[in-house]
């Protein structure tokens, strides 16, 4: 871009001059009569460089570069004073004022080539270095907002974790997902956990020892329900409730909750064996039912849960209260699916009849599932 050169003198030929001698070599100028129009022209359109006159009515050349040097913005303006006085007598002066460098008259048109030359590379420099500056500031503003939106974000999916599986979670917030807290109904599978022999454990052993069991116990299944899918839906200190086709549907829920609670049976195993030699008789029941619920989100303003409401959680509550240690107990709806979603499923189910089950008006037929054994 063509430099802008402010040429400041009160006498009109001298004005032309140096316009000329300027323009000529490519440079865009402007002119101001008095130390007044300088200022008044600097304010409405700052120049790359001032040529200012010393001997002005009015404002001198030296109150025009101290009232530029006075603000902030202009700081690095260069001003050239051109002066008919003795430059020698007059430079002490002119650079306590602020001015950059000195003409002076006549004018040598070398020497002004020179000057403005090496001035304008000076300030086109400072001009990039403060191009650089506010460049990187905006890109700081920028790296702080993206990381206060990647804070949020990862607290967004840290709370979301508390229910769904991470791929879940980030899909979720990735609007791959419907809103999962607003109220809906689904059929959805419902595995209830819980273990046996827990409630005369804890009326023996320290709390720190309670406490320890259940860390080991939730850190165990937890892993399963995340690496299933599972949505956990509550843990209640021996106690977990995990459902399967919601908030996002999958093509076999009942099938993956049987694979998780073989899994988990079989984590249980070696866990129970560790518990067992530190006197701990610690085995887990299991129960699983399929049935329509509603789902969304239950609390209030400051404290939301994501729930489960339906029959089917009941059932599954049930049928978990009647199993036994290691026992995985299924209800009628669950083995129909099962048996139509049995290629891999690794399984075994056999009757167990029909159960009568605390809060249920009618008997429940019911099935247990058990490993399959090796092939051959």
């Amino acid at each position: 871009m063509t430099a802008h050169i402010l040429v400041v003198d009160d006498v009109p030929r001298n004005v032309k001059l140096l316009a000329d001698v300027l323009a000529a070599k490519g440079y865009r100028t402007s002119s101001a009569a008095s130390g007044e129009e300088a200022l008044a022209a600097i304010a409405a359109e700052p120049p790359d460089l001032v040529l200012l006159d010393v001997m002005m009515p009015g404002l001198s050349g030296y109150d025009v570069c101290r009232a530029i040097r006075a603000d902030p913005a202009l700081v690095m303006l260069p001003v050239v004073l051109v002066t008919a006085l003795d430059p020698a007598k007059e430079r002490i002066t002119g650079l306590e004022a602020g001015a950059d460098d000195f003409l002076g008259k006549p004018i040598q048109q070398a020497e002004l080539m020179a000057r403005v030359k090496s001035l304008l590379r000076i300030k086109a420099l400072y001009d990039e270095v403060q191009r650089q500056k506010q460049a990187l500031l905006d890109w700081n503003r920028l790296l702080e907002h993206r990381v206060a939106d990647g804070v949020q974000q990862l607290e967004r999916v840290s709370r979301l974790k508390r229910f769904f599986s991470p791929q879940l979670a980030e899909a979720i917030l990735a609007g791959g997902a419907d809103d999962p807290l607003k109220s809906h109904r689904r059929e959805i599978t419902v595995v209830f956990l819980d273990l046996r022999g827990f409630t005369a454990f804890t009326e023996t052993a320290d709390p720190e020892e309670v406490m320890a069991v259940l860390a080991d116990y939730h850190r165990a299944m937890g892993q399963l329900i995340v690496a299933h899918e599972g949505t956990l839906e509550r843990f209640s200190g021996d106690g977990m409730m995990v459902f399967f086709n919601d908030p996002v549907p999958m093509p076999d829920p009942s099938a993956r909750a049987v694979r998780m609670a073989l899994a988990m049976q079989q984590q249980m195993a070696g866990l129970s064996s560790a518990w067992q030699r530190r006197g701990y008789q610690l085995q887990m029941g299991v129960g699983i039912a399929q049935g329509f619920a509603t789902l969304g989100g239950i609390g209030f303003e400051s404290r939301i849960d994501y729930g489960a409401i339906g029959n089917v959680t009941n059932l599954a509550a049930r049928l978990c209260g009647e199993a036994a240690g290691g026992e995985i107990l299924v209800s009628q709806r669950v083995q129909g699916a099962l048996q139509m979603d049995a290629d891999g499923l690794a399984a075994r189910l056999a009757p167990v009849g029909e159960l009568v089950l605390k809060g249920l008006q009618r008997p429940v037929p019911a099935w247990r599932v058990s490993p399959a054994p090796p092939a051959g």
